[in-house]
């Protein structure tokens, strides 16, 4: 039996094996909900990558360039890191690079050793359960965090995940069984339920709240989000 796992943060990936896993990874604020919002809309592909100067690079080689320190836009760059920010007619159709604190470095870090990378949100939720039903290998979910330490937002998303596909899928550590229960408690009302989370609070200071309830939302878009040859694109 296919087997799920959960990494609350990027730092304790090391203790993972993912040589035989589908790694999803997991920005619920807000980069995966971006890249999710992105593909849904129409953009080609979108390139993850660490740093901002990696992000500028392909910013001067023709890419839309999004970048996101500490939740706010770096200056020079076209996009911030706000899921209505990707719903822009003027993007269909390009190829945009991105790096964010946390999302995309999650997805530098698990690069070399899994089989593949996907990006989830709850905006594909039920799509990204159906792509892993149908997948052949273990399933961990990464969930970004904030600079190393875990965070409530999408440590509830892989719980979501694993509450979805345990009929198919092994829970196998406590991380999942964390992840599924704190769902389980949450689910009625993610949006109340995450008010007084350390990420929320940053984002509010911030006047973001729309971005908050706007990524909490479940089953909006159809998209599954993949790692091919460097860029995220869409599953066919």
């Amino acid at each position: 039996m296919k087997q799920l796992d959960v990494c609350l943060t990027p730092d304790l990936l090391h203790l993972h094996k993912l040589e035989n896993s589908i790694v999803v990874v997991a920005d619920i604020f807000r980069a995966t909900s971006c890249m999710v919002t992105g593909l849904a809309y129409g953009i080609q592909s979108i390139t993850p990558v660490a740093t901002v100067e990696e992000c500028k690079v392909l910013q001067d080689k023709g890419y839309i360039a999004a970048a996101e320190r500490n939740a706010q836009k770096v200056e020079g760059f076209e996009l911030d890191n706000s899921p209505f920010s990707y719903m822009d007619e003027r993007l269909i159709g390009a190829k945009v690079a991105m790096t964010t604190t946390n999302g995309t470095l999650s997805i530098a870090k698990a690069r070399p050793s899994a089989v593949k990378i996907m990006v989830g949100a709850f905006l594909n939720l039920g799509a990204l359960v159906n792509q892993l039903r149908s997948e052949q290998y273990d399933v961990l979910v990464l969930c970004a965090g904030w600079k190393g330490r875990p965070n409530l937002e999408d440590t509830l998303f892989a719980g979501a995940l694993a509450e979805a596909l345990q009929d198919e899928f092994m829970l196998m550590e406590d991380s999942v069984l964390m992840a599924q229960r704190l769902y389980q408690q949450g689910k009625d009302n993610l949006l109340s339920f995450v008010a007084n989370s350390s990420h929320v609070r940053r984002l509010q200071r911030l006047g973001i709240q729309k971005d908050i309830a706007f990524s909490l939302q479940t089953d909006l878009y159809d998209v599954v989000p993949v790692l091919r040859g460097g860029a995220l694109v869409s599953i066919d």
